[in-house]
């Protein structure tokens, strides 16, 4: 058996024309890498899908405000889905999470068509918290109608920054956005309106009036 020791001989190496050699600095990782950003936030890397980059920059900005909204609605549904309580707990508990799952969906969406149009979309937590125009509630456990009217103000924000920034996109000639924003934005949450608000009808529950 030949000796390993000995990769070299009189200075040529062992290994036949043609063979690949292994590399094990190849397989190691290489951590604590830094580098300045690509993109500033905030700024627009035209692509081309024949739209204006003043329109691009546009709906970039509003979509991220409607972004931050909806990543703090989402994050709502799933507060009072954790925290909801009372004799309506269970359908409520299951409604919230239904809600969340949509919202989720949008937030992806939105995102997206951010990227697309070539800006770059809000991501993290905290520059969510500082941009969202939804306020923020408390820690503790609200009353469920407080919970339910606290979503709707939620949506009512959202729905508002929506419409006026579809009537922006479609002047724009940004069609996209418009789309995404009446056929996906708007419609999701003003069903989620109407399946809150019935919650909050002080309706005869055995005994007609």
């Amino acid at each position: 058996m030949p000796n390993r020791k000995n990769a070299h001989t009189n200075g040529h190496s062992s290994r036949k024309p043609g063979e690949l050699q292994f590399d094990s600095d190849r397989a190691r990782p290489i951590l604590k890498q830094e580098a300045a950003e690509l993109q500033p936030f905030g700024s627009v890397v035209k692509l081309p899908i024949a739209l204006g980059e003043k329109a691009c920059a546009q709906s970039v900005e509003h979509l991220n405000q409607i972004l931050a909204d909806t990543m703090t609605i989402r994050d709502l549904y799933k507060k009072h889905h954790w925290q909801v309580s009372g004799p309506t707990f269970y359908q409520l508990h299951l409604l919230f999470d239904k809600h969340y799952e949509t919202q989720v969906e949008l937030v992806d969406a939105l995102a997206e068509r951010i990227q697309l149009l070539g800006g770059l979309s809000v991501a993290m937590a905290a520059d969510v918290a500082e941009d969202t125009n939804i306020p923020r509630p408390p820690r503790g456990r609200e009353q469920v109608p407080v919970q339910i009217s606290r979503l709707i103000q939620a949506h009512e924000i959202i729905l508002l920054g929506a419409r006026a920034a579809a009537r922006k996109a479609q002047e724009n000639g940004d069609d996209g956005t418009n789309d995404l924003l009446v056929s996906d934005v708007i419609r999701a949450n003003e069903l989620q309106v109407w399946f809150l608000s019935e919650h909050l009808v002080d309706g005869p529950i055995v005994r007609a009036e």
